[in-house]
């Protein structure tokens, strides 16, 4: 690859010497330039968006925003070529086995490590890779998160975090964005609400109003009101009006006991 671009290169991981072992492989490759290294998910994404990597070495598992996190909060049509790193995470190998996208199983030596930075840079040149690869992380983080959505990532000034879906009491939308309310707390994402909604539990997250999901955990009662209306009451006493077009969703577990 003389006198090709060098694969600009990035390596996340929460242990220092994996980093360490990491970086120490790639000396041998005159086209590799590593542009960072991260210790967490959340400095990753960052890191990504900044510095632009064709080549990511990501760690499966890590503290507050994991692999898979990272993914998601990137974006899998933003997402660079990657290879996973995983001490223990015997479904991200299963997976990443179908797809002939690659994976270190620690600990690794040099021979297999090789091995996946050869596939990687064949990867790169291939003019297909990047809808390929696009398609490929789109599966793979529909699969490592189950049917339904788990957690959301929640992008502010100073950190990124995840939020489990569950502590959501309820979901508001703003336009394109909408205001997730999980206790005291209110967090924005950008995503339309029946975006959101089509990928919660159905049994779980129930839409009461045209801009309205509710939490069914989070449910104290129902308040009627004059012409068969409701108000629904959530737990710390907010008040969330049910439409008459969204009544049937709450039937089977309120309505239909009153």
């Amino acid at each position: 690859m003389t006198g090709a671009a060098p694969i600009r290169t990035l390596i996340v991981d929460d242990e220092p010497l994996a980093r360490t072992a990491i970086r120490n492989m790639l000396t041998r490759y005159e086209e590799i330039l590593i542009v960072g290294e991260c210790s967490s998910g959340a400095e990753a994404i960052l890191a990504i968006e900044s510095r632009v990597p064709n080549l990511v070495f990501l760690d499966v598992q890590m503290p507050e925003v994991d692999g898979f996190g990272v993914v998601e909060a990137v974006g899998a049509g933003h997402f660079p070529c990657f290879i996973f790193v995983t001490a223990y995470d015997q479904y991200a190998v299963r997976a990443f086995e179908i797809r002939a996208l690659d994976y270190l199983l620690k600990p690794f030596d040099q021979e297999r490590f090789d091995a996946a930075v050869e596939r990687a840079m064949r990867h790169l040149r291939r003019k297909d890779s990047a809808d390929e690869t696009r398609t490929r992380l789109q599966e793979l983080v529909r699969e490592s998160r189950g049917p339904h959505l788990q957690r959301f990532i929640i992008r502010e000034p100073n950190r990124i975090f995840l939020l489990a879906a569950k502590d959501v009491d309820w979901i508001e939308a703003q336009g394109n964005y909408v205001n997730l309310h999980a206790g005291a707390h209110t967090y924005m994402i950008r995503e339309p609400l029946g975006e959101v909604e089509a990928q919660l539990a159905p049994e779980t997250f129930r839409r009461i109003h045209r801009s309205t999901i509710v939490n069914v955990d989070s449910i104290r009662e129902l308040q009627p009101m004059f012409h068969g209306r409701y108000v629904v009451v959530l737990r710390d006493g907010t008040e969330l009006k049910l439409s008459e077009r969204f009544r049937e969703n709450l039937r089977k577990d309120f309505l239909g006991k009153l």
